[in-house]
């Protein structure tokens, strides 16, 4: 076999190895594939073929690197018609010329839904009502490719395929920190922004849907689903809404002293250990026990008409001090135990000696 038999003979076999292409198109096989590269290894395209471009798709065709056309959802037959930027690109002048090679990327436009966010550690920002405070945020979002050609440039470039897993730290980091920055500028307090989380996830969407359209890509939906403190600084928060919801905290102590006295009684000692308490207090204990008195509403006076002037002589009496009053008080409990005195009566002089403290 001479040299040029040799020659015919290796394009022949490097001929036969090529097949070409009538027909591309791509099934989106595996869900989460967001750009998928047509292999074309020892394949060249032939005049005529047909391009198939399904709902929720993009074709791209990149000629030595640079982007050429770009086709939407349907059937093309691949012409010169068709195919003007690779026409040029590939200086063909009025003739197709076949077979020919390029690449052909596809990309999914299905909306990716249910996507997740959230701050893996509590920011801190400056808050009107708290001071420093560090909050927490989640959420979900959803997206989709709208321009392939930014993205084919800026993400996916000659992967043979990208997925939206790959991507998805990119853009769950990029939320936090927009979310971050809006937290910080937007100078509303921590309670507003709890109870108002449609407005805030709206406010957000707005902030990142030039982001992601810089990565060609449409946000399609942004929610905040929750905003909070972490349990430490909730516990507190907590309390202050307790405290809130007490109201009149003089009252609310009165109301306490008068539960507790009754209370202390009960056990031995219980008294006495309580009139420790109201001594040590000094002038507090009497504050607290005149305000106590001032809230009382007057218990049933079903007592003896020897004892019903005894208010009126308690008046003119002179004052007593904490650790008289609470004397009194033990005394007159042990008399109620015993029977001696009813209940009623019990309180009715309770009342009278507190009265007493000034």
């Amino acid at each position: 076999m001479g040299l040029m038999d040799f020659i015919k003979s290796d394009t022949v076999s490097n001929f036969v190895k090529k097949q070409f292409i009538d027909i591309l198109q791509w099934t989106e096989s595996e869900d989460g594939v967001l750009a998928y590269r047509y292999p074309m290894q020892d394949m060249e395209i032939q005049n005529g073929g047909t391009l198939v471009v399904r709902d929720s798709q993009m074709a791209v065709f990149v000629n030595e690197g640079q982007i050429a056309d770009v086709f939407g959802a349907g059937s093309y037959k691949l012409t010169t018609q068709t195919l003007p930027v690779l026409t040029y690109l590939k200086n063909w002048d009025k003739l197709f010329q076949s077979p020919f090679k390029s690449d052909v990327y596809y990309y999914s436009t299905r909306v990716q839904l249910d996507r997740k966010w959230g701050t893996p550690n509590a920011i801190t920002i400056r808050d009107k009502d708290f001071g420093m405070v560090r909050l927490r945020a989640f959420g979900i979002y959803s997206f989709h490719i709208a321009d392939p050609k930014i993205f084919y440039q800026k993400i996916s470039g000659t992967r043979e395929t990208y997925t939206r897993d790959e991507l998805e730290g990119q853009l769950r980091n990029t939320i936090i920190g927009s979310m971050t920055d809006m937290f910080g500028e937007s100078g509303v307090p921590f309670i507003d922004m709890a109870s108002n989380q449609e407005e805030f996830g709206k406010a957000l969407r707005e902030k990142m849907t030039p982001i992601f359209a810089d990565f060609g890509l449409a946000l399609d939906s942004m929610v905040v689903q929750n905003i909070s403190l972490p349990e430490e600084l909730q516990k507190i928060l907590d309390q202050r809404i307790g405290m809130g919801m007490i109201g009149d905290m003089q009252k609310f102590t009165q109301y306490q002293v008068a539960n507790a006295i009754p209370m202390a009684a009960q056990n031995e000692g219980g008294m006495a250990g309580m009139g420790v308490g109201l001594g040590a207090g000094v002038g507090f204990g009497q504050v607290m026990a005149q305000s106590m008195a001032g809230a009382m509403q007057p218990q049933q006076q079903a007592v003896a008409p020897a004892q019903a002037a005894a208010p009126a002589a308690a008046a003119a009496a002179p004052a007593m001090s904490s650790d008289e009053v609470v004397a009194a008080i033990e005394k007159l409990h042990g008399l109620c135990e015993k029977g001696i005195l009813s209940k009623e009566q019990f309180e009715t002089k309770k009342e009278e000696l507190l009265k007493k403290l000034v």
